[in-house]
């Protein structure tokens, strides 16, 4: 097919804004489409596309777009469907090539080549016969921010969408990770890179997949149901009680921070640094009152609590951490804990997610996520937690007993127990539940009590548990 950049350009123009991964829903903004070059000739005829999104001076973003075009209609892409063009040719069909299972081989043949595909540069690091290039793909669903592919039962691709020059925090992380033997990460088998700009910029990363996985998030949910079916039991009599996995999950967090150390060192947070986050958390909690007004009611507290972040004396250690981390982020294969999406938060700039932080972000973001699922079945009962003792009682038993057991876990393993570090959890632990509060005022209003009973938790008690 030859080169139809303004039909291309109109097609992807209208198809774009309705993508679950594009970030700019309901925004005006100017795209332009630019083809890359292509991947696979004849037909199907698979090119790589780039499509930036302008929303004003210095406010842009760049998505990547895999196309693949067929001189005859395929059914089962009707749903990936972007439109036709018309060429000397005839009339071409255009589709999200990541959906079509006859074309995406060429990813794997890629890596384990480590070839120069037009545009694109594959790198392999693990040993050629373990790329299954003869399974065919299957595209995951749910996924918010990147497309993901499974290859049989071996290998799992994960295409970012959305490009930001330089190395994915994902791929290096989890590509040293693997260097160093690392068990409790999904080993990286393969990347591919592009130009974005005249500037490297990561495509794609093959890891392994792990077959026997549940998801935490899953686990947890089913051990509070578990509790709440049984109303005369406590949280460490039901028979679901998930505090020895959440005692294997802190172990899990703390080895891979020790890893993460071994891979790429320390440094000491200076007074500057220290002042610097305290003076963001206080940002972010001004800002929040305006979308949550409930939360005028505590910002007094909440601010103290931030303040005393920049008033540390003692030595605070900065690492490499997860940056993102929660129940959704790690996985419970038959003999371990996984921690999976090294990416850190998709909207923040490459150099943010690849920075030195605190551990103890990724603590409290864990701490988070058992308050969620401690409390979410009420939510979804439709119930409120503030207004029904009895459940509030229960699911706060549920949450306490794991808390605290991930911390016992995190403690073992760690060599120090995050909740010595009192000041920087709670600080950590109130920053997170403030930037929930705005999103579940924007999107789910009805979970709005979850975080707001946790920030009245943190102001008017200071405690942890």
């Amino acid at each position: 097919m030859s080169e139809s950049v303004g039909t291309v350009g109109e097609l992807v123009t209208a198809w774009l804004p309705t993508q679950r991964w594009f970030a700019g829903k309901g925004r005006e903004a100017d795209i332009t489409v630019e083809r890359l070059g292509e991947l696979q000739g004849g037909d199907p005829q698979v090119t790589l596309w780039t499509a930036r999104v302008d929303y004003g001076p210095g406010d842009s973003e760049t998505y990547a777009l895999p196309l693949v075009a067929r001189s005859e209609p395929q059914g089962s892409l009707d749903h990936v469907l972007l439109g036709t063009v018309s060429t000397e040719a005839g009339v071409w069909w255009i589709y999200d090539a990541l959906h079509d299972k006859d074309v995406t081989r060429a990813w794997l043949v890629g890596v384990r080549d480590g070839a120069d595909l037009g545009p694109v540069r594959f790198t392999r690091f693990t040993d050629a016969d373990r790329i299954p290039v003869d399974e065919s793909s299957l595209v995951l669903s749910g996924e918010q921010s990147n497309t993901s592919l499974i290859f049989g039962d071996a290998v799992i691709m994960k295409v970012f969408r959305r490009l930001q020059p330089g190395l994915n925090p994902d791929i290096e992380v989890q590509g040293e990770l693997s260097r160093l033997g690392a068990q409790n990460v999904a080993q990286l088998f393969g990347a591919a890179e592009i130009d974005v700009d005249g500037e490297p910029t990561s495509l794609a990363m093959l890891q392994e997949y792990l077959t026997s996985a549940t998801d935490g998030w899953e686990l947890a949910k089913t051990s509070v149901r578990d509790l709440m079916a049984e109303a005369d039991l406590h949280a460490d009599e039901a028979g679901g009680d998930f505090a020895g996995e959440a005692e294997r999950l802190g172990s899990a967090v703390a080895q891979v921070h020790l890893d993460l150390v071994s891979a790429f060192g320390t440094h000491e947070a200076s007074s500057a640094e220290l002042r610097a986050r305290a003076t963001a958390m206080r940002e972010r909690l001004d800002a929040a009152v305006d979308v949550v007004p409930q939360l005028g009611e505590m910002a007094d507290e909440l601010a103290a609590t931030f303040a005393r972040v920049g008033e540390l004396s003692d030595a605070v250690v900065l690492q490499r951490i997860h940056g993102d981390l929660h129940l959704g982020q790690v996985l419970r294969t038959v003999y371990r804990w996984v921690l999976i999406d090294f990416e850190g938060e998709p909207m923040a700039a490459i150099d943010a997610r690849r920075a030195f932080d605190f551990s103890l972000r990724d603590v409290a973001g864990m701490l988070r996520s058992f308050e969620y699922a401690g409390h979410h079945r009420v939510i979804e009962f439709g119930g409120d937690p503030a207004r029904d003792p009895q459940q509030r009682y229960r699911a706060n038993e549920w949450s306490t007993r794991n808390r605290n057991a991930f911390c016992d876990g995190y403690a073992e393993t760690a060599g120090t127990d995050p909740r010595e570090h009192a000041v920087l959890l709670r600080a950590f632990e109130a920053d997170k539940a403030v930037y929930e509060a705005v999103y579940e005022a924007r999107n789910r209003p009805t979970w709005l009590p979850i975080p707001l009973a946790s920030l009245t938790r943190i102001a008017t008690d200071g405690g942890t548990s």
